[in-house]
């Protein structure tokens, strides 16, 4: 199934909130991206029938191998495009929101370039 930019959303939350705490539930998922519970579970019903989560036994959201590829491929491409944002003169809460929206869209050949210039910038 291809992942759609909301779908995307979720899974790079998901993988924020491991890192921040340990675990993830759904209403810490509904705080962070300030959508309603009923938003959350869909969601995330979606996520596991496609295979991209799973629960563990005390319900906490634990990503798959691919969830989990999809989730870090999103968050580096996040990072490194706010950071080439900020780089151009940006400021870090526009870089950090425009990222967000470029992320999901951006071809693969992009963000290589992307990536490949800010690291000869650093």
């Amino acid at each position: 199934m291809e992942l759609h930019e909301s779908g995307e959303m979720y899974l790079e939350t998901i993988l924020i909130l491991k890192n921040r705490f340990g675990y993830v539930r759904s209403i810490d998922i509904a705080h962070e991206m300030n959508v309603s519970k009923p938003s959350v579970s869909r969601a995330v019903g979606l996520l596991k029938d496609n295979g991209y989560i799973t629960f563990d036994p005390n319900g906490m959201i634990l990503l798959t191998d691919i969830g989990n590829d999809v989730a870090e491929k999103i968050y580096e491409r996040h990072n490194i495009l706010s950071q080439f944002l900020a780089s151009l003169g940006v400021s870090h809460d526009i870089a950090a929101r425009d990222a967000c929206k470029i992320e999901h869209i951006i071809s693969d050949e992009t963000f290589t370039i992307i990536k490949k210039k800010l690291s000869e910038m650093n």
